[in-house]
C-alpha cells in the first residue's frame, strides 16, 4: 500500500514539477587534433575538430543540461576550450589559469558540464597560445525552450549561421614573431610617394610636411586599420570561390545569425539590394532595427531577418582595412544556380585622423593648446610628444586646403563627392616601394584601389547616401533590463601599448606583470573604457554581460559581451558583478591579447579597501568636467 502510495506520489510530484526538472542532456564529444588541410591551393597543416575545419556548430536548447567531452590529441600542447557569451560556472569557462581550470593536456580529456542558461548565437574558441587562429573556433547556436521564437518579428522560416573568420597561410607562431620583429611587418597598404604628392597638390608643401612630420614622431601610420595583413576571408570555413550558399523559397523569412570569429579582422557586413532587421546583438535580443549594413567586430555576434524578393543575393563582408572580402550566397531553389561570385569593387579605405588620436578634429585645432596629458605615456612609450614640433604645427598652412569644397570638415562625416580634387584614378600602385609582397604569400589580399575617394577616420565605412548603417546607439534591448540601479563605483580600464616593441596594455601593464582587477560581488560597476592607442580594441568579459550606456535609459540598454572600442575614444558600460569567480577581460584581437591586453577580472566578497573601482561619488566632478570634454559614449562611438 505505501509502496502504491509513493509512486502515485511521485507521478503527482511529476506532473506538477515544471519542465526544467526534465531538461534534457545534450552531449557532444570533440576530438583537437591536427589535419593537412588546403584553403588557398596550398597544403598546410592546421588545428581540426573532428576532422572539420573550422570546429562544426553546436547547438543547443536553452534549459538543457550540456556535456562536452574535449580530447586533445595534439603532440606537445595543452589545449582549451572557452564559451564565448555563455553564462557557466567559472572552472567551465575554459581559461588556463582562471578558476583552478590548467587546460586540456596532450592525450588527455575535460568534460565540460552546464546549465543552459540563455538562447542566441555564441560561438567557442581556444584560449591556449595561437589555436584560435589555427582552427580551433566554431558556431554556437542556442534556440528558446522549444525553439519557440521570443517575439513575432523573430518569426522565420530559415535560420542559417554566417561565421566570418580570416584564414593565413602562416601560423599564428610566425605570426606572432613578425610582429615583434617589427609592428610594420603586415603593412602592405602605406601611403606611396604618389600620395604624398596627391596631398601636397591639395594642401601646399608646408602643411603637408608638418602633418607627415607629426605622424612620425608619434610613429604611427594613418593606414593602420589592420595589424595583419595577407589573409583569406571565409564564411563558414569557404572561401569566396567556394561559395556557402544558403537556399530559400519565394516569400519566405530568413535569419542570417552573424559570427566574426576571426583572429585580427573587423568587417563591413552588406547584403545590397537586401534590407536586413537586426535583431539581437551578442545573442540578446533586440528591438528590430532595418539597416542597410552594419560594421562587425572581432567577437560580435548580430542576427539579422531579411525577406528576398528576387532569385539570387551576395552576403558581402569587407575587411575594415579594404583588403578582401569574405563572399557568401543567398538562392531561391526553386531556381537554377547559374551566378557566379563576382567580387565587388573595393570602398575607400579610411586614414585615421588626429581625431582618432584623441586631438579632436584637425580642422581649426589650436596645436598650441593640445592637451597630451591625458594620454597615458607610460602604456605608449614610443609616442614621445615632447619631441613634437609644435612650432611646425602652429604654422601649418591651412590656407591652401580647398575648405570651400569640404565645409564644416568634420572627417567622420565627410561627404567626400564635394572633393572634386583628389584623384586617385592616376595612383601608380606598382611604385609603392615600401610594400614588401615577399612577406605575404596571398596576393589576393592586396587590392587596387578603385575609387577616386578618400575616407577620413576610422568609424567610417563610406556608407552610400541615403543608406542606414547600424550604429550602437540603435540598440535597445527588446526585454526591460532586471537591474537598472545606477553605478556605485567606477572601474577605469585604460588601453595602451607601444607598437615599436608590439607590446599592448591595460592600465599601462601588460598580462604578466598586471595586478587582478577585483570587484564587490553584487555591486552595480561602471566600466569605463579609455582607449590612449591608435588602434580599436573590442573589449570582451567573461562571464557575465554589461550594459552598454548608448544613449538609452537603463531600462532598455542593451546587453553586449564584447563593445568596441575605437581610437582615442571612451566607452562606458555597466555591470552588475552578480557571477563569483575569475573573469577575464581582455581585447579579442588576438594578437594584442596575446601581446599583453588582458586581465583577471575577480568578483568576489571583498571589503572595500580590497577593490579595484572608486566610488562614485568621488569621481562625480571630474567626471562630469571629463564628459564636457572629450569622452564620447557608446551612442556614437563605433558605427559611422
Amino acid at each position: 500500500m505505501s509502496i502504491k502510495f509513493n509512486q502515485c506520489l511521485l507521478v503527482g510530484v511529476c506532473l506538477a514539477s515544471p519542465s526544467w526538472v526534465f531538461a534534457a542532456v545534450k552531449e557532444y564529444q570533440l576530438v583537437i587534433d591536427e589535419s593537412t588541410i588546403n584553403v588557398t591551393g596550398k597544403p598546410v597543416k592546421r588545428i581540426t575538430v573532428n576532422g572539420h575545419f573550422p570546429a562544426p556548430l553546436l547547438e543547443f536548447e536553452e534549459g538543457d543540461d550540456a556535456v562536452i567531452r574535449v580530447q586533445n590529441k595534439l603532440k606537445n600542447k595543452d589545449s582549451s576550450i572557452h564559451w564565448h557569451g555563455l553564462l557557466l560556472p567559472g572552472l567551465m569557462d575554459g581559461v588556463p589559469g582562471f578558476n583552478g581550470f590548467n587546460g586540456i593536456g596532450p592525450h588527455q580529456e575535460f568534460v565540460y558540464k552546464f546549465k543552459v542558461r540563455q538562447s542566441g548565437t555564441y560561438w567557442y574558441h581556444a584560449h591556449s597560445k595561437g589555436q584560435e587562429q589555427d582552427g580551433l573556433y566554431g558556431s554556437l547556436v542556442i534556440y528558446p525552450k522549444d525553439k519557440k521564437p521570443l517575439a513575432p518579428h523573430e518569426q522565420t522560416d530559415r535560420d542559417y549561421v554566417v561565421m566570418l573568420s580570416d584564414f593565413h597561410e602562416q601560423t599564428s607562431d610566425q605570426i606572432q614573431n613578425n610582429l615583434k620583429i617589427s609592428a610594420e611587418y603586415y603593412q602592405d597598404q602605406r601611403e606611396t610617394v604618389g600620395d604624398v604628392w596627391k596631398q601636397v597638390k591639395r594642401d601646399g608643401l608646408k602643411a603637408t610636411w608638418a602633418e607627415r612630420k607629426m605622424w612620425n614622431q608619434m610613429r604611427m601610420l594613418k593606414t593602420d586599420l589592420s595589424d595583419v595583413t595577407g589573409y583569406t576571408f571565409l564564411v563558414n570555413g569557404k572561401t569566396p570561390e567556394q561559395n556557402w550558399t544558403g537556399m530559400f523559397k519565394p516569400n519566405e523569412k530568413v535569419r542570417l545569425r552573424f559570427i566574426n570569429a576571426s583572429a585580427m579582422s573587423f568587417f563591413d557586413v552588406r547584403i545590397p539590394n537586401l534590407k536586413m532587421t537586426v535583431v539581437s546583438a551578442d545573442g540578446q535580443p533586440v528591438k528590430p532595427v532595418n539597416v542597410d549594413e552594419f560594421r562587425i567586430g572581432t567577437a560580435e555576434t548580430y542576427d539579422v531577418v531579411v525577406e528576398p524578393k528576387t532569385s539570387h543575393y551576395q552576403i558581402e563582408a569587407e575587411s575594415i582595412d579594404r583588403s578582401g572580402y569574405a563572399i557568401a550566397t543567398l538562392h531561391n531553389e526553386l531556381t537554377s544556380m547559374n551566378h557566379g561570385i563576382q567580387m565587388p569593387a573595393p570602398r575607400p579605405r579610411s586614414l585615421l585622423t588626429m581625431e582618432d588620436m584623441g586631438h579632436g578634429s584637425m580642422e581649426g585645432m589650436d596645436h598650441s593648446t593640445m592637451d597630451h596629458s591625458k594620454m597615458n605615456h607610460e602604456a605608449m612609450s614610443n609616442m614621445d610628444h615632447s619631441k613634437m614640433n609644435h612650432e611646425a604645427m602652429l604654422n601649418m598652412d591651412h590656407s591652401k586646403m580647398n575648405h570651400g569644397a569640404m565645409p564644416n570638415m568634420d572627417h567622420a562625416k565627410m561627404n567626400h563627392d564635394t572633393m572634386p580634387n583628389m584623384d586617385h584614378s592616376k595612383m601608380n600602385h606598382d611604385a609603392m616601394p615600401h610594400m614588401d609582397h615577399s612577406a605575404h604569400t596571398n596576393s589576393k589580399a592586396v587590392t587596387a584601389q578603385k575609387s577616386d575617394q578618400i575616407a577620413y577616420g576610422w568609424a567610417n565605412a563610406s556608407t552610400p547616401k541615403g543608406d542606414k548603417a547600424l550604429q550602437y546607439s540603435d540598440l535597445k534591448a527588446l526585454n526591460p533590463q532586471t537591474d537598472t540601479r545606477e553605478a556605485e563605483s567606477e572601474l577605469v580600464i585604460r588601453l595602451g601599448g607601444t607598437m615599436e616593441r608590439y607590446i599592448w596594455t591595460i592600465n599601462g601593464k601588460k598580462f604578466s606583470d598586471a595586478e587582478p582587477l577585483k570587484v564587490k560581488y553584487g555591486e552595480r560597476i561602471r566600466l569605463k573604457f579609455i582607449n590612449d592607442s591608435m588602434m580599436a580594441h573590442p573589449m570582451h568579459l567573461h562571464g557575465m554581460f554589461m550594459q552598454l550606456e548608448n544613449g538609452q535609459p537603463a531600462i532598455d540598454m542593451p546587453n553586449k559581451h564584447t563593445v568596441i572600442v575605437p581610437p582615442g575614444k571612451t566607452v562606458t558600460t555597466l555591470l552588475t558583478a552578480d557571477e563569483l569567480g575569475e573573469w577575464a577581460i581582455h581585447c579579442h584581437l588576438l594578437y594584442h591579447m596575446s601581446s599583453g591586453m588582458m586581465n583577471k577580472l575577480i568578483v568576489a566578497n571583498v571589503t572595500d579597501g580590497k577593490v579595484s573601482t572608486t566610488a562614485i561619488q568621488s569621481t562625480k566632478n571630474t567626471q562630469t568636467q571629463t564628459e564636457n570634454k572629450a569622452t564620447v559614449k557608446g551612442d556614437t562611438h563605433a558605427h559611422h
